[in-house]
C-alpha cells in the first residue's frame, strides 16, 4: 500500500480518526477532512508520529464548493486518489416524526447522504484521469441502513440512501475500476455512541443500555477492505456488538 492516497470525511474524531490513523499505520498518505479544524490537526499530528505524511482538510461536505476545493488540493497535492472513505455524518433530535423540524431533517440529509454524494462525484472525476485508473469508495452505513431505532426517520432514511448510493456507485465504476463496498457499523465506543451506557431507547417503547464495541474493530475491518485489489470487493460488512437488539431488533 506505500504511496496510496486516501481521503477519510469526519476524520477528527470518533470512527474517521480512527481509521484514518490505521490507514496511515498500513502506509496510506491519509487526507483528513472535516468541519472543524482544530482536531483535524489534532489527528494530523498523531498521523506524523507515525512518520506518515497526511494533509488536513477543513471541509463541509455538503457544501459543493468546499468539496470541490478538498478534491482540488488533493489532486494538486498528489496527484491521484486511491481510496476514499465517506464517513462524515450527523444526526438529528430524538423526536416524535410529526415534531421533526425541516431544518434538522436537511441538515441530516446534507451532510450525510449529500455530502458522500458530493465527494464520490469529485472522487469519479478524479480516479477515472489518473493513471492507472481506478480507486476505492468506502462508504459509512450503520445498522440503521437495514432498521430503524425509534424517532431516527431523517438518519435511517439518509442510511437507506447511502445503501442505494453504494450500490450505483459499484455498478457505474465498474468499467473504470472503481471498487465500492460500504460498512455498517453498530455500536462503536465513540463521544456519539456515550448514551448507550445510560440507555437508549428501544422498539418496545423501554430505555435500556446497550453493549459497545471497540473502535479499533470497525478501522480493522475498513482497512481490510482497502487492502483487496480492485478486482477484489467487499460489497456490504457488518461489524457490531454481538449482544445489542439488532437481530430480532423489537
Amino acid at each position: 500500500m506505500t504511496d496510496k492516497v486516501a481521503l477519510v470525511t469526519g476524520a477528527g474524531s470518533g470512527i474517521g480518526r480512527a481509521v484514518s490513523i490505521a490507514l496511515a499505520r498500513e502506509g496510506f498518505v491519509v487526507v483528513l477532512a472535516g468541519r472543524r479544524e482544530q482536531p483535524l490537526h489534532a489527528v494530523a499530528d498523531e498521523i506524523r508520529d507515525l512518520r506518515q505524511d497526511c494533509l488536513a482538510v477543513p471541509t463541509d461536505v455538503a457544501d459543493p464548493a468546499s468539496v470541490e476545493a478538498l478534491f482540488t488540493g488533493v489532486g494538486t497535492a498528489y496527484g491521484r486518489l486511491d481510496l476514499l472513505v465517506n464517513n462524515a455524518g450527523r444526526n438529528a433530535p430524538p423526536v416524535p416524526l410529526e415534531d421533526l423540524a425541516l431544518e434538522d431533517w436537511n441538515a441530516v440529509i446534507g451532510a450525510n447522504l449529500t455530502g458522500a454524494f458530493l465527494c464520490t462525484r469529485q472522487a469519479f472525476r478524479l480516479m477515472k484521469e489518473q493513471r492507472p485508473q481506478g480507486g476505492r469508495i468506502i462508504n459509512n452505513g450503520s445498522l440503521s441502513s437495514h432498521t430503524p431505532r425509534p424517532h431516527s426517520a431523517p438518519y435511517t432514511a439518509s442510511k437507506h440512501a447511502i445503501t442505494g448510493l453504494t450500490k450505483a456507485t459499484a455498478l457505474d465504476g465498474r468499467p473504470y475500476g472503481i471498487a465500492c463496498g460500504q460498512i455498517d457499523i453498530g455500536n462503536a465506543a465513540t463521544p456519539m455512541t456515550e448514551r448507550m451506557d445510560r440507555g437508549v431507547a428501544q422498539a418496545d417503547g423501554s430505555v435500556r443500555p446497550e453493549p459497545t464495541i471497540d473502535v479499533e474493530h470497525v478501522a480493522r475491518a475498513v482497512t481490510y477492505m482497502a487492502s483487496l485489489p480492485l478486482d477484489a470487493n467487499v460489497p456490504f460488512m457488518t461489524v457490531m456488538a454481538t449482544q445489542m437488539p439488532f437481530i430480532g431488533r423489537g
